[in-house]
């Protein structure tokens, strides 16, 4: 990963910059922003120009053998840890991220703005909860008792450090504060409150926003082959969020705006045999999808609350969906939005914990027929 590469972000890409030619770089780093942003990219981009044999003073060279090897993310004095759980083909209590190590490089490459949930579908764990263990502790500190083998640093980068069990967080805290000569730890989380104060203490913060609408739109066009209009009207709705912004551009290919439509529908008059049908129909999607049809049922009616407090000009949709939401807000008063807002969040909270998805579908849509209903 290369600066370049990143849109936007331009202040802090200098001081990053300025830090590494000064010589002023900090032993432990936390990078920290919202799900979707450029957080990963940025600490990644980073790291490469760390070790890059013929830097420039705005980028990594990109073609020496450190750069070369960064790319694919198979530098030795580069270590990765995030967090992962057991699956199919890898079992144990103690799973550790070197388990993954094939996953991970292939998910950098493919969703370097990726959610925990992307990166545990990517590696096969989409249904367990994932986790930085204790084990993991040790094998950092066995990892960097070694000498660098080729670069000027040894890198260790902690992805969502705030899923680290409490022993792994204590176990790493010495070798945070006292690392080995020329070793750089990079922490890239998304929720500071969850870090230990004594974490926090060790690093040097930097802070990383979300993508503006346009930095979205450009990302779609040039990386994911998006149409203008697509690019434009996901990044209104995505909010700074890439990783957001993938899913919102899968559900206009995958027209989840027909699939919520018509559910609507069938719950607004209560055809009870329909809804049994959808429920399977739902059962049998993947679990991406299952939840994709649900965020967009969630991103809809949080517009819609937009459109019955009559601000229309903050509304964040085009063509069917404008007229969809605006009808949908003449028929239900806010209150009952915003109920059917919650039921909705709470279905996507059970999803994730592996509750049955055609039982919770047609509990509801029950629950969603009583409010469209009362």
């Amino acid at each position: 990963m290369r600066f370049s590469a990143i849109p936007g972000h331009t202040g802090i890409k200098q001081t990053l910059l300025s830090a590494v030619q000064r010589n002023h770089v900090a032993h432990a780093q936390l990078f920290v922003g919202p799900e979707g942003s450029a957080t990963l990219p940025l600490a990644l981009a980073y790291l490469t120009y760390l070790n890059c044999e013929n830097p420039s003073g705005i980028d990594s060279c990109g073609e020496c053998p450190s750069c070369v090897k960064m790319d694919k993310y198979i530098h030795p004095d580069l270590h990765f840890v995030m967090p992962v759980s057991s699956t199919k083909q890898v079992t144990g209590k103690d799973v550790v991220s070197q388990s993954f190590l094939k996953e991970w490089r292939e998910f950098l490459v493919e969703s370097p703005y990726g959610s925990v949930e992307d990166w545990a579908f990517a590696y096969g764990g989409e249904n367990k909860q994932v986790n930085i263990s204790r084990e993991e502790s040790r094998q950092i500190i066995r990892n960097l008792s070694l000498k660098a083998f080729e670069g000027r640093y040894k890198a260790m980068l902690i992805w969502l450090p705030e899923y680290m069990h409490p022993s792994a967080a204590n176990g790493i805290l010495k070798i945070l504060e006292e690392p080995p000569e020329r070793t750089v730890f990079i922490l890239v989380t998304q929720d500071t409150e969850k870090l230990l104060t004594t974490i926090l203490s060790r690093t040097q913060k930097v802070q990383v926003p979300g993508f503006s609408d346009e930095e979205v739109a450009q990302i779609l066009e040039t990386e994911y082959e998006a149409t203008d209009t697509q690019a434009r009207q996901v990044a209104h709705l995505a909010e700074g969020n890439l990783s957001a912004a993938r899913k919102l551009l899968s559900q206009l290919e995958d027209d989840s705006h027909a699939l919520f439509r018509d559910w609507m529908r069938l719950c607004y008059v209560w055809d009870f045999t329909k809804l049994v049908t959808w429920s399977d129909d739902y059962q049998k999607m993947s679990k991406a999808s299952q939840r994709t049809v649900l965020q967009y049922g969630i991103n809809l009616l949080r517009e819609s609350l937009m459109s019955s407090a009559g601000v229309e000009d903050l509304i964040r949709l085009f063509g069917e969906e404008v007229e969809f939401v605006k009808n949908f807000g003449k028929v239900l008063d806010a209150d009952k939005i915003a109920g059917m807002y919650e039921v909705l969040n709470r279905m996507l909270y059970y999803l994730e914990r592996n509750a049955s998805p055609k039982i919770q579908m047609m509990n509801l849509s029950m629950k969603l027929a009583r409010i469209l209903r009362g």
